[in-house]
């Protein structure tokens, strides 16, 4: 089954930038959906943004659009987020989800995800 790997996550200031990563394993990723959640202490897990491996095509929450940005590295079997402008409120510990779908695109929620990674933890402080 897919294995999936968050890294990246850290402490940074506010305006700062982090560059998330989800590595995938065993499995070959030919249609599949990866997407980034976050969920913050008493919080629910929400959605940050979405790609989809067959089109590129992507969806990006309204709370994160203009400062975040996922991209889906094919060599490498990688998807990313690029986490620019980052503020207080982005504080949460980072998820990477997965689906197999052949159909469907971008966005995806929580109870669409197949597999999901540990997690990586951001904090966003002065």
């Amino acid at each position: 089954q897919l294995q999936l790997a968050e890294s990246g996550g850290g402490l940074v200031q506010p305006g700062g930038s982090l560059r998330l990563a989800c590595a995938t394993s065993g499995v070959a990723i030919d249609y599949w959906i990866f997407a980034w959640f976050r969920q913050a202490p008493g919080k629910s897990r929400e959605a940050v943004a979405c790609i989809s491996t067959a089109d590129r095509s992507t969806d990006v929450a309204d709370s994160v659009k203009g400062r975040f940005t996922i991209s889906w590295d094919n060599a490498k079997s990688t998807a990313y987020l690029q986490m620019n402008n980052l503020k207080p409120e982005d504080t949460a510990v980072y998820y990477c989800g997965s689906e197999s779908n052949y159909v469907d695109s971008c966005p995806r929620g929580v109870r669409d995800m197949d597999y999901w990674g540990r997690g990586t933890s951001v904090t966003v402080s002065p």
